[in-house]
């Protein structure tokens, strides 16, 4: 059951006595009210979690101080920042939900209020507000099985058995497919037989285009019957090695989407969902497009939106919504459904505070479990940094520029290309960086570096490319993913200019680069099948960090940014 303010605050006592900082307990009781106090309402609840990227154990994670949204986008969820964020959705500076949603302050805030998410603190908030809720559904959006070093190790098994004590009722994939499509098979067909649906309308067969997975389940609520709808990140053999997956096929598939929708509502289902790995641009799209669908519950993009946008369709209105990612929240949707369909809703992105929540105690044994083994090399400090390190923004983090340092000086090459993934976790100013830290940043199936000799003219296409899956006007032609970070190389960006325009004024040493002449480029992730052994990208990283101890003062290369002034997704 729920806590009311006295247990509350009880808790808070109890958190002194396990360690807790007077000014962390000071900041957490002068909260309005317990924050997961969540009235329940109506007779369909949903529970829902994305992107948590393997993260067991609480981390600290700082959102995004660049999240440009272009053309139509502009302005709009989730392109908002900052300060626009608090004011867009009337969220009190300073408080827990302005630290939990913004970047602002982060390093003193997170002193304060803690470490965010946790399995064992997620299980035991997901408990609570099943208790108030019966019957209510747990939605897994994908990209659990990747992100730390004991997933990569187990092959994901550690993942799939916190999930499985979790009682998660559904799940999309994306980064799920890195294992390769036997990996994934045996895990649908054993660990969650019978226990989890692995959903996903829009993969299927190459060869006569039959459905790999089962595209929807229907569950009884309350006697109510609910429609769930997968999609998988439909860019998945583009954005990941294809060569893992070959005989599966991806894409949105939006009139596909159509079908599923009406056969569910034809086999009698009162209320669609659709978990979706879309992306939150693309996933608002869509639900301007397809009709009949009461929610999107997205990820992909990390954004953790405060309330759902009601997007308008031919057929009604569809509640579009981001939980974020590294288990940081729990979205809850609560919906009444009267004569067959939905009347009324309430939604609340809980922010998971690990000081907060009492960790669930079969979790913590499972998650000691798995990481025994590992224990040792995960607690290696290898370093420490007197800023914060972080990733996650549109064009690079402090951990991203480390990690192109660490690429150029250790393939000596005068340019690093680091991918922009929007996984990762942060570190606050002064704490060691850690093994577990490297690979919490690095740990795929395929981190092998590279060091390739490109022309000026193939550098700036890669360039243009990957803007273009950022920035592109249209959002089914975006893959999601930030842009690729760069190290030595100084160029200026237009993310309002067309294809091929958008990157100019690219410098080399104080010097232009030059079309014609080839340059040495570090890099990792290659998605080709056949890549030539060296080391792991991890290795690499954490060689540098061994060799430097102290990192400070780190110069972030970003671009020269052009006709970005007044939008409210920057705020450098």
């Amino acid at each position: 059951m729920g806590m009311n303010r006295r247990e509350f605050l009880q808790l808070l006592a109890a958190a002194s006595v396990a360690g807790f900082g007077l000014n962390t307990r000071l900041a957490l009781a002068n909260q309005p009210s317990n924050p997961y106090e969540l009235p329940s309402f109506g007779n369909v609840s949903v529970l829902h979690y994305t992107d948590c990227h393997a993260q067991l154990l609480p981390i600290y994670y700082r959102e995004p101080s660049v999240n440009l949204g272009i053309g139509s986008m502009q302005g709009k969820p989730p392109h908002l920042v900052g300060e626009p964020f608090l004011k867009h959705y009337g969220i009190a500076p300073n408080t827990l939900e302005a630290h939990a949603f913004t970047y602002l302050d982060f390093a003193e805030a997170a002193k304060k209020y803690g470490k965010v998410g946790g399995f064992a603190h997620l299980k035991t908030l997901v408990d609570q507000i099943r208790a108030q809720r019966p019957g209510a559904l747990l939605l897994d959006g994908g990209d659990t099985w990747q992100g730390s070093w004991t997933a990569l190790k187990t092959n994901a098994q550690d993942m799939v058995d916190a999930q499985l004590l979790l009682s998660v009722d559904v799940m999309t994939p994306h980064w799920e497919m890195t294992y390769g499509a036997e990996r994934v098979k045996e895990i649908i067909e054993k660990d969650f037989a019978g226990k989890v649906d692995f959903v996903a309308q829009n993969v299927l067969s190459t060869d006569f285009e039959e459905p790999v997975f089962a595209p929807y389940v229907i569950k009884e609520i309350n006697k109510t019957p609910v429609a769930i709808i997968g999609q998988a990140f439909p860019y998945t053999p583009v954005a990941n090695p294809r060569h893992l997956v070959p005989d599966w096929s991806f894409g949105i598939r939006d009139e596909r989407m159509q079908e599923m929708v009406d056969e569910a509502r034809g086999k009698g289902a009162q209320v669609v969902i659709v978990l979706s790995h879309n992306g939150m641009d693309v996933d608002l799209k869509m639900a301007s497009k397809v009709t009949g669908i009461d929610a999107i519950m997205g990820g992909h993009t990390h954004d953790g939106v405060f309330q759902p946008v009601v997007v308008e369709n031919a057929g009604g209105k569809t509640l579009v919504t981001n939980a974020g990612s590294n288990g940081k929240f729990l979205g809850v949707l609560d919906l009444e459904v009267k004569d067959g369909k939905v009347a009324d809703y309430r939604y609340k992105l809980l922010p998971v505070f690990s000081n907060l929540l009492t960790p669930n105690p079969e979790m913590v044994k499972l998650i000691e479990k798995v990481r025994e083994p590992y224990q040792k090399e995960l607690a290696e400090e290898l370093a420490v940094c007197d800023e914060v390190l972080y990733r996650r923004g549109n064009f690079n983090g402090t951990f991203d520029q480390l990690i192109c340092n660490a690429l150029m000086e250790g393939l000596d090459a005068p340019i690093a290309f680091s991918p922009g993934f929007r996984w990762g976790t942060s570190l606050l100013p002064g704490q060691p960086i850690t093994f577990e830290h490297v690979a919490d940043q690095t740990a795929i199936t395929y981190g092998t570096v590279t060091r390739n000799e490109m022309s000026g003219e193939m550098i700036k296409t890669i360039l243009e490319d990957v803007a273009d899956n950022l920035f592109n006007a249209d959002p089914y032609y975006q893959q999601g993913g930030d842009m690729v970070r760069v190290g030595g190389l100084k160029f200026s960006f237009d993310p309002t200019a067309k294809m091929g325009e958008r990157v100019s004024d690219m410098q080399l040493a104080g010097k232009p680069l030059e079309m014609a002449k080839t340059y040495p480029v570090a890099g990792w992730a290659s998605v080709q099948e056949s890549v030539p052994e060296n080391k792991q990208i991890w290795e690499v990283v954490a060689d540098y960090l061994r060799d430097k101890k102290t990192i400070s003062q780190i110069e972030l290369n970003t671009p020269t940014l052009k006709n970005v002034e007044g939008n409210v997704g920057l705020a450098l």
